[in-house]
């Protein structure tokens, strides 16, 4: 099938790739001519393991082409993806549709006869309905249908998720668009995995799902905050809840809260659509309260452990919000690091891939280049990011840089005590 991705970010990069490999031929377009530069010549601008490796790949084998201008590229596309970003507008809380909409308008111009309009970017309720009208007040004699298909990928994962999805969701008012599902997603074996629902069904899953996840985050970041007062394991406690098969054991590990370009955006766009339609969203609410005030709780810890100023010195590993990703949006990092700097603290910072990134975003700390840098004469280590490099670190040699042996790991990455009989002053999330 002739396929057209309007957005060539995480979202879009991803499906425009994925969908070449699968053997259709995939144009991926971006209003951003850096961007297009930079994928022209087999670079990525994203850390997204393995992903290079397809788009390189399907651009040698003519599968998968980058164009910068929407008329050139989704004229003759059967299929289109809009998969643009919609961020949290800062005044409002909601979700900003400006990009989507703007490249609605644009489409509509060169849209082709029984087009199929597909919006994977995550977007309110009622979306797909506004971007209907606006295709439909330029192509009144044309047939052309739009449904949603929320995206489910997680960071550092993504490539994976692609191809063995726990849903496709589709959500769409017609009832003939099955077949053609099923051929753009013919990659994908199981095809009991496709969910077909309406389209306002379809756009609120992607929202309740990501909350929902956030939810349970900050439930057991709650829950392990008890188990250091009454000296409980969250290990043990985690494992035995989600040992019950109607919880499940996934997103119980408890952290410095939750970041990325997800969680927090579709929340809050959650919560502003309970109230636009009159059903509050008020445990919701509670959860992003929490969340920001995780993120002071933790500095407060580290002010409270240290002699300020003769330790002054810390170092952290990590930035990104989470591994296997460059990621910096909504990083607890963007919250804990400033507040560090405020009380004195001089920190030398590591991450593997998103210092490039968070240069732009975190000021007054130092940035090195390799982990056992940041431990030179510290006085405490941080760990924000659970990196396998940081799991595979020499400890001896990080504790005789140190001026003091203090690890700080709020990501729970070792065994307490294997840290003890190392030597390590060592705190951790949770664990008594």
């Amino acid at each position: 099938m002739k396929i057209a991705v309007i957005g060539c970010g995480y979202v879009g990069l991803v499906t425009g790739a994925c969908l070449a490999n699968d053997g259709h031929h995939v144009v991926c377009i971006d209003n951003q001519k850096e961007k297009i530069d930079i994928l022209l010549n087999n670079k990525i601008p994203i850390y997204e393991p393995g992903l290079e490796d397809i788009i390189s790949n399907n651009l040698i084998n003519g599968k998968l082409s980058f164009e910068l201008n929407i008329d050139n590229a989704a004229s003759n596309a059967e299929v289109i993806f809009i998969a643009v970003g919609t961020p949290t507008d800062e005044e409002t809380g909601n979700a900003d549709l400006t990009q989507i909409y703007n490249c609605t308008r644009e489409l509509a111009g060169v849209l082709k006869e029984n087009a199929l309009v597909i919006v994977k970017s995550t977007v309110p309720v009622g979306t797909c309905d506004e971007i209907e009208n606006i295709l439909n007040e330029k192509n009144k004699h044309q047939n052309f249908k739009v449904l949603s298909n929320p995206e489910f990928l997680r960071e550092g994962n993504a490539i994976y998720d692609f191809e063995n999805p726990d849903r496709i969701i589709i959500g769409s008012d017609e009832d003939n668009i099955r077949d053609v599902v099923k051929e753009i997603y013919k990659g994908r074996k199981n095809e009991q995995k496709i969910v077909f629902t309406s389209r306002r069904s379809s756009e609120l899953i992607k929202y309740a799902s990501n909350s929902m996840l956030a939810m349970r985050i900050i439930f057991i970041n709650e829950i392990a905050d008890l188990c250091e007062r009454v000296g409980a394991d969250i290990t043990d406690v985690a494992k035995g809840i989600g040992l019950d098969k109607r919880i499940g054991p996934y997103f119980l590990e408890p952290g410095p809260g939750f970041g990325g370009s997800c969680f927090p955006k579709d929340a809050r766009a959650l919560i502003e659509s309970g109230k636009k339609y009159g059903a509050p969203q008020t445990l919701l609410e509670s959860v992003i309260k929490g969340n920001e005030s995780r993120k002071k709780n933790l500095s407060k810890k580290i002010s409270e452990i240290l002699d300020i100023p003769s330790e002054n010195k810390i170092g952290v590993l990590g930035v990104t919000f989470k591994a296997e990703t460059d990621d910096m949006r909504e990083a607890p990092s963007l919250s804990i690091l400033p507040d560090l700097t405020n009380i004195g603290l001089n920190i030398s910072v590591y991450d593997p891939a998103g210092m490039e990134e968070a240069t732009k975003l975190i000021k007054n700390v130092k940035w090195v280049e390799n982990s056992y840098e940041v431990a030179n004469d510290a006085s405490c280590i941080i760990i924000l990011t659970d990196w396998q490099e940081f799991k595979d670190l020499d400890l001896n040699k990080i504790k005789n840089a140190m001026k003091r042996p203090l690890i700080y790991d709020f990501r729970n990455i070792y065994n307490p005590d294997n840290m003890k009989k190392l030597g390590f002053e060592y705190y951790s999330v949770g664990r008594g």
